[in-house]
């Protein structure tokens, strides 16, 4: 049969929890929906003249010629089921999710493909357990002529769809009984998250007491990173044994993120499963799964602990960065500008970057971040010019005054002091920095360089590597691996400085600063063709920065660091 294109009104449900419904109650889970199936939904697709396209176990896929009938026949599906639903347990209740899509299809033996109805099938996953959510296109095309209200969700990336879809939640009031029950939360002005009980997969009791462990070790190691707000164990921890929709968690905890995971057993083997899901969407943002001896359970505890809790910071910080780029701008909120300057920062785009960390500052002054991301990213656009801007050091300590206890607001001000020629300041800053947050990658790699300038190389390394191991996708990646190849410069260790400079250049081929230390270090050892080259393709790259960093001594350089670092140049072939 040829493919045919047509305009149409797209309808995609499946069922909430449908893996859940089926693992404990196969056939009356099946018997269920057969019956739903005959006496509400082919029904009521019949009288607002829709079509069913097909239907897979769970779910299922309308086409309308109309957004309005459309819209009709979800509403009063949903009305239909939050009826049938009253007199059912919370944990035996079938509840849909419904998204509804205008776009371009195409047909062909009468099946439907394309982005449109893609993206109902996206919006559908957005949906609360009982709602409707729809793109911008049909709430347009319905406003006005339904008695509904929408809520506007903003721009959404959806999986496999180029563009940003915008998003409508339809308040039909026929959302699940309880999301009714339970008003959501304000969310925290900072990425908050709930970590549940892990559930005990195996079939030995005990273990129950181990997934508890693990669970509420992960609440404390998180509860130590300034940047997050973490859900307290008892609130965690009334979810044990509950079968609850992760949206439901986020609304009634008030959280953007769900830690949940599971245990299983087998012999002396212990399997940990773990994921990070985005609550409002059900996006999971990561997941990861350890396999382990049992020889010291305690000791795996740990173990599995650390890795967990120091892999979901920088997974959220990533997540939230994203989610900030997304926003509309006049939907921004001062932590959105702020992780938004961030994502400026990172690409070396300084202007905007000032201008949306002084836009986080307006719209919220007692918000240590803006200070600190506004101090950064004046340091970063006054040191390209080899200036020195005072206000950075001003910025850093209104942040620290208004939170002493937040680590990065330590780690900043110590940088600063450390720009400034301040070695002693800067250590001090570091040491308070780790202290209150242990595992806070920035404070780990600042410490590093703090260390290398004070001539402790080796523990410099150390530090810089567990920054590494913290944060391996961090922005500021390139200028720590950068703060190893120094450190063995200064060290006198230069065919490790050689080796280290080669492989960051492998990854960031672009950057003066590698260059020139090889260069120096090529020169160190005699291998002066070699060292010719690199010291070319540094000045090729940035001759403004290799004259600032080579002709003049930069604050955070001690004189003998800076001669140290001459003598390499000029064996390589410098001659200035």
């Amino acid at each position: 049969m040829t493919a045919t294109r047509r305009l149409a009104a797209i309808l995609a449900a499946d069922v909430a929890g449908y893996s859940r419904l089926i693992g404990a109650d196969e056939g009356g889970t099946l018997q269920a929906l057969k019956a739903i199936r005959a006496e509400l939904i082919d029904p009521t697709i019949a009288e607002h003249r829709g079509r069913l396209v097909k239907t897979t176990g769970d779910g299922l896929l309308v086409e309308f010629s109309s957004v309005v009938d459309a819209l009709r026949c979800a509403t009063q599906v949903q009305a239909g089921m939050a009826e049938r639903n009253t007199a059912v347990p919370a944990d035996k209740r079938i509840e849909f999710r419904i998204g509804i899509n205008v776009g371009d299809i195409v047909v062909e033996d009468g099946d439907i493909f394309g982005d449109g109805v893609n993206i109902a099938a996206r919006l559908e996953a957005l949906a609360e357990p009982g709602g409707i959510c729809v793109s911008a296109r049909v709430q347009e095309d319905a406003a006005g002529k339904l008695d509904l209200g929408f809520e506007d969700l903003g721009n959404q990336a959806l999986k496999n769809i180029a563009r940003p879809v915008r998003a409508y939640r339809v308040a039909t009031g026929a959302v699940s009984a309880e999301a009714q029950e339970t008003p959501a939360l304000a969310l925290p002005d900072k990425p908050s998250v709930a970590v549940l009980p892990f559930t005990n997969m195996s079939a030995d009791p005990e273990q129950e007491f181990f997934a508890d462990g693990i669970a509420e070790d992960v609440i404390t190691a998180l509860s130590r990173y300034p940047s997050l707000f973490v859900i307290a164990r008892n609130s965690c921890f009334t979810y044990k044994g509950r079968a609850v929709d992760v949206k439901t968690i986020g609304r009634e905890l008030g959280v953007r993120y769900v830690l949940e995971g599971s245990l299983r057993k087998s012999g002396s083997r212990i399997r940990v499963t773990a994921q990070l899901v985005e609550a409002e969407t059900s996006k999971h943002v990561w997941a990861e799964r350890y396999d382990r001896d049992l020889a010291d359970i305690f000791a795996v505890q740990d173990e599995i602990t650390t890795a967990v809790a120091i892999a979901i910071a920088p997974a959220i910080a990533y997540a939230e960065r994203h989610r900030a780029m997304r926003m509309l701008p006049e939907n921004i909120d001062a932590w959105a500008a702020y992780q938004r300057g961030l994502w400026h920062l990172g690409a070396d785009d300084e202007v905007l970057a000032q201008r949306l960390f002084q836009k986080a500052i307006d719209l919220d002054p007692n918000f240590a971040g803006g200070y600190t991301g506004l101090a950064y990213a004046l340091n970063r656009a006054e040191g390209r010019r080899g200036l020195s801007d005072p206000r950075d050091v001003e910025l850093a300590r209104r942040a620290v005054e208004l939170d002493a206890n937040d680590a990065e607001a330590r780690v900043c001000l110590g940088f600063m002091l450390l720009w400034k020629g301040d070695f002693a300041g800067a250590l001090a800053e570091s040491e308070t920095a780790l202290a209150l947050s242990p595992n806070l990658a920035s404070a780990h790699g600042f410490m590093g360089s703090v260390l290398n300038w004070s001539n402790q190389h080796q523990k410099g390394r150390a530090a810089l590597e567990e920054s590494i191991r913290l944060d391996p996708r961090s922005p500021d990646l390139a200028r720590r691996l950068n703060a190893i190849t120094v450190s063995y410069y200064l060290s006198g260790d230069y065919e490790a400085a050689i080796e280290a400079a080669n492989r960051t250049i492998r990854s960031y081929p672009n950057r003066e600063n590698d260059y020139r230390w090889l260069a120096a270090a090529l020169g160190q050892v005699g291998r002066i063709d070699e060292a010719k080259k690199a010291l070319e393709e540094a000045i090729a790259i940035a001759p403004a920065s290799f004259n600032r960093y080579v002709r003049t001594r930069v604050p955070w350089h001690r004189p003998e660091h800076h001669v140290h670092m001459l003598e390499g140049l000029r064996k390589a072939g410098w001659e200035g």
